[in-house]
This record gives structure tokens, sequence and C-alpha cells, in this order.
């Protein structure tokens, strides 16, 4: 099974911590997150999601598989919280550039 790229274990540790700082680091300047059907491009629009996603809703995330296809890393992730539904199993599509995040799907 492929490991997981440093700066994706990097990215799932500090977003558990809730160190908005490191997540940032993680991402390229000009890097694009999708999630719940809305596009996120650059470091300003990346913290206001990831400042929306910590305050909504508590969670813990276990990365439960990592595949590698072609230049994306597959990272399953198994996440319980107080979301609707309280468990859900998502696959997150990352694309490393230079060591940096420069795309995420969720």
């Amino acid at each position: 099974m492929p490991t997981t790229p440093d700066v994706v274990a990097r990215y799932h540790a500090a977003a558990e911590s809730g160190d908005l700082d490191a997540v940032l680091e993680c991402f390229a300047a000009d890097a694009h997150v999708h999630d719940e059907d809305r596009d996120y491009r650059g470091s300003a629009e990346i913290r206001s999601w990831r400042e929306g996603v910590a305050n909504r809703f508590t969670y813990t995330t276990e990365i439960t598989k990592v595949e590698q296809v072609g230049g994306v890393h597959l990272v399953h992730t198994h996440l319980e919280g107080d979301f609707p539904g309280g468990v859900v199993d998502l696959t997150q599509r990352f694309t490393v550039s230079g060591g940096l995040i420069s795309d995420l799907e969720i």
C-alpha cells in the first residue's frame, strides 16, 4: 500500500489538532480546494473554508487507506462527529506539487 505523502500527513495532523496556520502551510499559494460542491482558490479562500469547517462541527478523522493513481493521492478517511448522520467515509483526492498541496477534492 502506498504511504501517505508527508504534506498530506501534516495536513491531517494539523486539521485534527485545530492548528489553522499549520493547515495553511501545507497548501501552495495558488492551491484549489473543492468541498461540498464549492471551490476555494488561494490562501484567503482556503483559510475561510477551513475556518468554516472547524467551527461548524466537531469530528475525528481516521485514514483507512491510501492509494496513488497517477499523480493523485487518494486518501480514504472515516469521520465520526456531530454533523448530520454522525458517520461518513470520504475519499480525499490530493495533488501534490513541490512538496505542497496544489489541489484537494473532497
